[in-house]
C-alpha cells in the first residue's frame, strides 16, 4: 500500500512554511508516495507544489484539489502542463466542484449542476491536453465564444496526455464519473465497512468505459495516532467530524453529509448538522458516535492500528493518507516515522 500526506488547509495562510517544506522533504525521504495541497481560501493549491518541485526530488505532487469554478478549463490545462515540466512529470492534476458556499461566494460563479460542469471542464482540459485545439460547445462552456473574434487555439506546451487526473467526489453519479474518466479518487468520509457506498459507483464507471478496478488509484485516509488513550483520540476528533456534517456545505448542499447518510449514519447526520447549523458547536461534537471516529480513522494501540489497516486494504484501497499530526515540527515528523513504520512492517 502506499502512502501521501497533505499540506495546507482550507484557510492555510502559509504560516510555518519553511518547515512546511522540510516536513515534506522528510516524508520523501521516509518514502511517502505523494503530497497534496489543498485549496479553499487560503493559499491557492498550485504555487506551493511548485516550489516543492525545486526542494524536492521523487514525490508526486499533486492538487487536492483545484477548484474547476476558480480557473477557465484551459488554464488548469495550461497550469498542468507548466507543473509537468517544472516537476519532472511528477504531478497529478487533483479536481473537485467544492461547494456553493466558496464557488458562488468567493468566486461569484454559478455552483448549479456542479456534474456537468466538472464533466465539461474533464473534456476541454484533456483538450488542452492532448495537444488539440481547443474548440468545445456545452452548456456550461463555449469555446471560442460564438459571437465573438476568438478563434480554436493549440496550447504551444508539449502535450502530455498521459498526465494522471484525480477526481475528489462524493455523490453517486460523481463517483460514477470517476470510474469513468479518472486515473484516481481522492476519497473522503469513507468507512470500509461501507464501501460500497462509493465503489459500487465507481465499478459503474469504469465498467462503462470498459475499464478494470487496477485502472483507478483508490486514495483515502484519516487521522493516524498510536496510543492507549483511545477516548481522548476519539473525543479530540469528534469537533473536526462535526465540521465535515455541518460546516462543510451549506445547510441545503453538503456532499459530506450526504455521504454519512447513505453508509448508515441518517439521524446522526441530520441531528449535527442542525445544531451546527444553529451555531451549537459544542453539543454538535458531543452528538458524534465514538464509532465514527474510530470507523473513519486509524487510532489506538499498535493491534488496533493494525486491524484498521486490514480493513482499509481488504475493500480495495490502494493509497492511504495520512494524518499524523503533531505539537511541533520535529514531532510530526516522528509521528510520520511511527505511522510508516507500522504500515510497511
Amino acid at each position: 500500500m502506499q502512502t501521501s500526506i497533505g499540506i495546507g488547509s482550507a484557510y492555510y495562510n502559509g504560516q510555518d512554511w519553511l518547515e512546511t517544506v522540510d516536513f515534506t522533504q522528510e516524508a520523501e525521504k521516509l518514502g511517502v508516495n505523494h503530497v497534496w495541497s489543498a485549496e479553499a481560501w487560503g493559499m491557492d493549491a498550485v504555487v506551493p507544489l511548485a516550489y516543492l518541485a525545486a526542494k524536492t526530488d521523487k514525490i508526486k505532487l499533486g492538487t487536492g484539489i483545484m477548484q474547476i469554478t476558480s480557473r477557465a478549463p484551459s488554464m488548469t490545462a495550461m497550469t498542468s502542463q507548466s507543473m509537468r515540466t517544472v516537476s519532472d512529470n511528477r504531478f497529478i492534476l487533483g479536481l473537485g466542484v467544492s461547494g456553493p458556499q466558496v464557488v458562488e461566494g468567493l468566486h461569484g460563479a454559478d455552483f448549479a449542476h456542479p456534474l456537468a460542469r466538472l464533466r465539461e471542464c474533464l473534456e476541454i482540459i484533456k483538450l488542452g491536453l492532448n495537444g488539440e485545439r481547443i474548440s468545445y460547445q456545452g452548456k456550461h462552456y463555449e469555446l471560442p465564444r460564438r459571437e465573438g473574434e476568438g478563434k480554436a487555439i493549440r496550447l504551444s506546451q508539449p502535450p502530455c496526455p498521459n498526465l494522471p487526473i484525480y477526481l475528489a467526489t462524493l455523490g453517486p453519479k460523481s463517483l460514477e464519473l470517476t470510474g469513468e474518466l479518472a486515473n484516481g479518487w481522492l476519497g473522503t468520509s469513507f468507512i470500509p465497512e461501507h464501501a460500497h457506498v462509493f465503489f459500487d459507483h465507481i465499478k459503474k464507471g469504469l465498467d462503462k468505459a470498459g475499464r478494470s478496478w487496477a485502472d483507478i488509484d483508490i486514495q483515502v485516509g484519516g487521522g493516524f495516532e498510536v496510543g492507549d488513550d483511545v477516548e481522548r483520540m476519539i473525543e479530540a476528533r469528534k469537533p473536526g467530524m462535526a465540521f465535515q456534517l455541518g460546516g462543510m456545505g451549506s445547510a441545503n448542499t453538503n456532499f459530506y453529509n450526504d455521504a454519512f447518510r447513505r453508509a448508515g449514519y441518517v439521524d446522526e447526520a441530520i441531528e449535527v448538522q442542525r445544531l451546527w447549523v444553529d451555531r451549537k458547536r459544542d453539543e454538535a461534537a458531543k452528538r458524534i458516535p465514538d464509532e465514527m471516529i474510530l470507523k473513519t480513522n486509524i487510532i489506538g494501540t499498535p493491534e488496533m492500528i493494525r486491524e484498521r489497516l486490514d480493513a482499509f486494504k481488504k475493500v480495495g484501497v490502494t493509497t492511504l493518507r495520512l494524518g499524523t499530526g503533531g505539537n511541533d515540527h520535529t514531532s510530526r515528523i516522528d509521528k510520520l516515522a511511527e505511522a510508516l513504520d507500522i504500515i510497511n512492517g
